[in-house]
Order: structure tokens, then C-alpha cells, then sequence
């Protein structure tokens, strides 16, 4: 099966603060743009961020592996060495992480890095990396 892009489209309070995080911190490249919205090319998949007037999602958190994981968010899986790069370049940049990088599952099946930080707006992103892709959906 070929992955294809994914879309997804999330509430944003500030233009101007969301397209210096995801164009200057995380890399994206910007495509369209209107005064409501930006496009951004995250790792080959369109996210667009809509200005509204205040995020108005509530963190819920669920447990895992002992921390506490923003229910709502999404991100991508990079491959190992890419994650590593973005974990030192968030920390250079002095990212507060919601969930410091590290290796989750140590040991078992689905180890994967992970890490968790939010948005200007709030928004919860989580970007993780396995060692064998084929642990992705491992059960």
C-alpha cells in the first residue's frame, strides 16, 4: 500500500505566532494562504490552521506508560533519525514539552520515541519515531 498525504484542519488563535512556530521551528513550508487561514506542508501531508477567536478544546489527558497524553492531538511518524534532529531542534529552540522526547514501551512490543509539545494556540502535537516501521500497528 502507498501512504498517501494526510489533512487536517485545527483552530488557531494568532496567524502570525502559528506560521513562525510551524514555518521557523518545525520547518513546513507555507502553500496557500488567506487572511483566515494558512497551508502547511508538514512532512509531505497539508495542515491548514483557521483563525478563530480561542481554541476552545479542553485538555483531556489519558495515561500511558505513565504519563499524562493529551487525549486530542495528532503529528507525524518520523523515522528515527529525523526525530532526533526535531527533538534537539525544539530543544535549542526552548520548546516547552508537554511530555519530554523519550522511549516509551522500552523493551516491548511498539517501543517508540515519542514526545509531546503544543502550539501557540494550544494545540497538542505529538511526534514519534519507531526503530522497525513493521511495530507501527504491532499488537
Amino acid at each position: 500500500m502507498t501512504i498517501r498525504p494526510f489533512h487536517v484542519a485545527f483552530p488557531v488563535i494568532n496567524l502570525e505566532e502559528t506560521r513562525y512556530f510551524y514555518e521557523t521551528i518545525l520547518g513546513c513550508t507555507v502553500g496557500r494562504t488567506s487572511e483566515h487561514w494558512i497551508d502547511f506542508n508538514l512532512f509531505g501531508h497539508q495542515i491548514t490552521a483557521h483563525l478563530c477567536s480561542k481554541n476552545s478544546h479542553e485538555v483531556s489527558v489519558n495515561l500511558v506508560d505513565g504519563k499524562k497524553v493529551p487525549v486530542q492531538h495528532w503529528g507525524v511518524i518520523l523515522e528515527m533519525k529525523e526525530w532526533q534532529v526535531l527533538a534537539e531542534k525544539l530543544k535549542a529552540s526552548q520548546i516547552t514539552f508537554v511530555i519530554e522526547p523519550y522511549l516509551r514501551f522500552k523493551g516491548e512490543v511498539g517501543e517508540q520515541a515519542t514526545m509531546f509539545f503544543l502550539d501557540p494556540s494550544g494545540n497538542a502535537l505529538e511526534f514519534k519515531a519507531f526503530r522497525d516501521d513493521q511495530s507501527i500497528f504491532a499488537k
